[in-house]
């Protein structure tokens, strides 16, 4: 029986393909999740993919998580830089927790450089567009074997 993994993702990420292609890409949450799905099967794991702008409700998310993931691949998007009630809430969490990030944050805005989600996170993709996300699934399935 395959694990779920729990691929929660932030503010204004709904409109991935739409906002700021130049950075984001063309790609939308929906291709994030199919290609999500495709690399699960090659490595035994299902995938949950939710998306909110609501800072509790990635919280309630990860509470969740806690009843019916095996690990959390999670892209904060602002929140990465400002929410210690998400860094909170992934503290309760004990499976895997993987962040992360479309752009290369390290080459943007200097509040961007830090991230309260890293404190927790046993891993940190940045950079590789929305191919991060399939990099995370193969990593889970590699850390949950």
């Amino acid at each position: 029986m395959s694990k779920t993994i729990y691929i929660l993702n932030g503010p204004n990420l709904n409109l991935l393909g739409k906002r700021q292609p130049e950075i984001y890409g063309h790609d939308t949450l929906a291709d994030v999740e199919t290609t999500c799905a495709a690399v699960g099967k090659d490595v035994d794991l299902s995938v949950k993919l939710m998306q909110s702008n609501h800072e509790g409700e990635i919280v309630e998310m990860i509470h969740d998580a806690r009843e019916n993931a095996a690990g959390i691949i999670i892209n904060p998007a602002a929140y990465t830089h400002t929410s210690v009630a998400i860094l909170d809430a992934l503290h309760t969490f004990d499976g895997p927790v993987l962040e992360v990030h479309i752009s290369n944050v390290h080459k943007r805005e200097a509040f961007r450089h830090h991230s309260y989600v890293s404190q927790r996170a046993d891993g940190v993709i940045a950079g590789f567009g929305v191919e991060g996300y399939a990099l995370a699934m193969r990593r889970m399935g590699t850390l949950l074997g």
